[in-house]
């Protein structure tokens, strides 16, 4: 049988979208998403790889306050690193 293709494009089976510098990681129909921003970006030959990223672990619930709604922050040094952790928060 086929597998069911998602809309989206996915990072070990989870969702993420991205909009300019800012990747949303999740599914906001589950409890947390996590927003992954680029703050910055370095050449390596003539890709831009981002070199410093934030990590928002965010609840999806609208009636909560959006200063309330993170739970969780970090920074990291690669987007790599930072999709790790972001799954490693999403399945916790």
């Amino acid at each position: 049988m086929a597998e069911k293709k998602s809309p989206f494009f996915t990072y070990k089976g989870i969702p993420l979208v991205r909009k300019g510098n800012v990747i949303y990681f999740g599914n906001m129909y589950e409890e947390f998403v996590v927003m992954i921003e680029i703050l910055g970006t370095e050449k390596k030959g003539e890709i831009d790889v981002a070199n410093k990223v934030r990590l928002r672990k965010m609840a999806t619930d609208i009636t909560i306050p959006p200063n309330e709604a993170i739970v969780k922050k970090a920074e990291k040094q690669s987007l790599y690193e930072a999709l790790d952790m972001a799954c490693a928060w999403l399945r916790v």
